[in-house]
């Protein structure tokens, strides 16, 4: 509702239905500047699931996060070759001003 109240067209993807691909994962880390650890839920139940310490490499992690997305922050926003995770959703905002 924030990005709508505020004028703001976006289009949603279904992080379950349509979870990124690795190769996605990556081009998004970059553009946040951040590792995956920095996007990890680890509240997620997945995380439990598989064991997860949030030490293993860049790559066991992003592998986890293409075949199990729930454990990815979000909403994380994307325009113009820059990127933001929305928490707090307001940080959205900064990709459109």
């Amino acid at each position: 509702a924030l990005l709508t109240d505020n004028g703001v067209e976006f289009t949603y993807r279904e992080y379950r239905k349509e979870p990124l691909t690795e190769a996605e994962l990556r081009d998004v880390l970059g553009l946040l500047g951040v590792g995956p650890q920095a996007i990890l839920r680890k509240r997620d139940k997945a995380y439990a699931a598989l064991g997860l310490t949030g030490a293993e490499s860049d790559d066991v992690l992003i592998g986890h996060m293409a075949n199990h997305p729930t454990l990815v922050q979000r909403p994380i926003g994307l325009n113009d070759g820059r990127a933001a995770i929305g928490r707090p959703v307001e940080s959205l905002l900064a990709l459109v001003s």
